[in-house]
């Protein structure tokens, strides 16, 4: 690999060459991914871009000041029992490891902001080298360069590698990525490492768990067809996946814990799935010189596979509902439903919001011509691609409910934007192919690359900053909680967004956070924030609650008929006198003492 040519060959048969793809990236990474200002502010200020990510750099800090390995509770978030996470710490420790090596060098405060910066592009890195090899090895040199040309065009995509996105989606978004690769390449070690992965992946967290389903299905339809050629794929992954679930589940589960049932996490009941698994590929490798034909492995593994999932019914009903059982109806209407991430693609437009646009349609797109792909295009691509719509098609289907299962798929768009703008520049060089078949090219390779979809994004969002909008600092940036930190510590009642920037960048304890964990602080911001006068007084008696504070930009809604006692509080329009107003200089916000 030479200084000129890094790993990108020439490719005779067009003008564009690689060399200037490569720098290309480069230029659009330094460019449109990481500005300057963002790259200081989180250096600097410890700005990252939402509450989970805030959330995480609290924990990881608790990490590394002492509190154990197993501890994951936060001891500041309904004190004084806390809230027991269901994060993993395969992610907190190599951001706790980064803090404490360059704490002597830098000091703590910057030794954070260091690594809360640069950790995202070294995973956005990785992603690109694992993309780049792969889709080489599947495909051909030009349509690995143009797919990460994609993937920095891919909103959805690189949206999980900004600056302090220390969140686990990108953790996750790598172990699909390298499990993919892992699958279309098929044997015992590849498929071994892909169960590995697919394991990892389920430590991190769940969100992919319909992904890995499939993939599981693929291997064992794969074993029905062909028989013997395909079992050294199938018993492979069933080994890598339940010895890598049952490592990492010990690895990161307190043994005192190891037989609580939890539907958010890798618990005894996804390891039942993982385990049973296995055992269930084992034993189609014992009998499988037995079944000659194809109905007859067909029917053990039927057969395997209801026994599996009528123990996990029997075993552990509560997790049939998914991972949020027991939440009260209020607390899934006034917050679940309104996160970002839970909201469906009909309520993004009903509620005028542009941006997913530059997200959803890709991944249409992407699934649909993978898809065409399977059924029209070379034979020797059609695993490839029959592969990679295992990882697109859930992703489209979820995020239609959810938002947010669309992340793990996005990761997935470049691995067909790639081969289709290949095509589409050959197509346009060949003079002998019709005006027809160059524009379809064309048009299909466009529609992959989402920074195009968001031109209507853009335009709307522009025009509607014409219209009058509410001044003010957004409550929960650094600039408006940070000065918190001048009152004696207490614990603070506060709208739910503001919960993990006032635990970072505070010493104050909190009530509410945006998290399904903590159901009796979500009751209490909802109740009484708004709510009466007597709601909130007695919520914050019932938490301890020693500051109110509320944001004046953004009021908590209403929660009857009557505009909220705290909103009234928060305009002027009302006073009591069990709640002192504060002076807090520097900050929006405004700030009682409860007497």
């Amino acid at each position: 690999m030479s200084a000129a040519s890094p790993g990108l060959p020439r490719a005779p048969a067009t003008r564009l060459d690689p060399r200037l793809v490569f720098w290309l990236i480069l230029a659009l990474s330094a460019a449109t991914l990481y500005p300057v200002a963002d790259v200081l502010g989180t250096i600097q200020h410890l700005r990252v871009r939402d509450t989970d990510d805030a959330m995480r750099l609290v924990g990881v800090r608790d990490l590394v000041a002492g509190q154990g390995w197993y501890d994951n509770v936060q001891h500041r978030f309904l004190p004084p029992g806390g809230v027991a996470s269901h994060w993993s710490r395969l992610v907190d420790a190599p951001l706790a490891g980064s803090i404490l090596a360059l704490t002597p060098l830098l000091g703590r405060p910057l030794a954070e902001g260091l690594t809360a910066a640069l950790w995202p592009p070294l995973l956005l890195a990785l992603y690109g080298v694992i993309l780049f090899l792969g889709v080489r090895r599947c495909l051909n040199p030009r349509a690995a360069a143009l797919a990460v040309l994609a993937a920095l065009q891919t909103l959805g995509l690189v949206g999980q590698f900004t600056v302090g996105r220390v969140d686990h989606h990108n953790l996750q978004i790598l172990a699909m990525l390298g499990l993919a690769f892992c699958l279309v390449r098929g044997g015992l070690v590849p498929a071994f490492l892909g169960g590995a992965l697919a394991a990892l992946s389920l430590a991190i967290g769940l969100e992919g768990l319909p992904t890995l389903a499939l993939a599981a299905l693929f291997l064992v339809g794969d074993w029905i067809a062909r028989g013997w050629p395909a079992l050294a794929g199938l018993t492979g992954f069933g080994l890598g996946l339940g010895l890598g679930a049952a490592l990492l589940f010990g690895l990161q589960t307190a043994p005192a814990l190891w037989g609580t049932t939890a539907c958010d996490a890798l618990s005894p009941p996804w390891l039942w799935l993982a385990v049973g698994g296995m055992i269930a590929t084992l034993t189609c490798a014992i009998f499988d010189r037995h079944l000659t034909r194809w109905n007859g492995r067909l029917a053990l593994a039927a057969g395997l596979g209801v026994a599996l999932g009528a123990g996990f019914a029997a075993l552990f009903p509560i997790c049939l509902g998914g991972p949020f059982p027991g939440m009260p109806a209020l607390v899934h209407e006034r917050w679940l439903r309104a996160v970002s991430e839970m909201m469906s693609v009909p309520a993004f437009i009903a509620k005028g919001r542009p941006e997913i646009l530059a997200f959803y349609p890709p991944l249409v797109a992407a699934a649909l011509a993978a898809a065409w792909a399977v059924r029209y295009g070379p034979a020797t691509q059609r695993r490839y691609f029959l592969v990679v719509s295992l990882f697109l098609w859930p992703g489209l289907i979820v995020g239609w409910d959810q938002f947010r299962g669309t992340y793990i798929a996005a990761g997935f768009i470049p691995l067909v934007a790639g081969p289709a703008i290949d095509r589409a520049l050959t197509l346009l060089e060949a003079t002998e192919v019709t005006l027809r078949r160059r524009i379809g090219a064309s048009l299909l390779a466009a529609s992959l690359v989402s920074t195009i979809w968001s031109l209507p994004a853009y335009a709307l969002a522009f025009l509607r900053a014409a219209e009058p909008t509410p001044e003010g600092l957004p409550c929960q940036a650094e600039s408006s909680v940070s000065p918190l930190a001048a009152l004696p510590p207490g614990t603070i009642l506060a709208p739910i967004n503001m919960g993990p920037a006032i635990l970072l960048h505070t010493p104050h304890a909190i009530v509410a956070a945006p998290y399904h964990r903590a159901i009796p602080g979500l009751i209490a911001a909802i109740e009484g924030l708004g709510g009466s006068e007597a709601d909130l007084r007695r919520q914050m008696t019932a938490r301890g609650a020693t500051y109110l504070v509320t944001c004046p930009t953004k009021p908590v809604p209403d929660l009857g008929a009557e505009t909220a006692f705290a909103t009234r509080l928060t305009t002027g329009a009302v006073a009591v006198p069990w709640l002192e107003p504060v002076p807090v200089a520097g900050t929006g916000l405004k700030v009682w003492l409860m007497r």
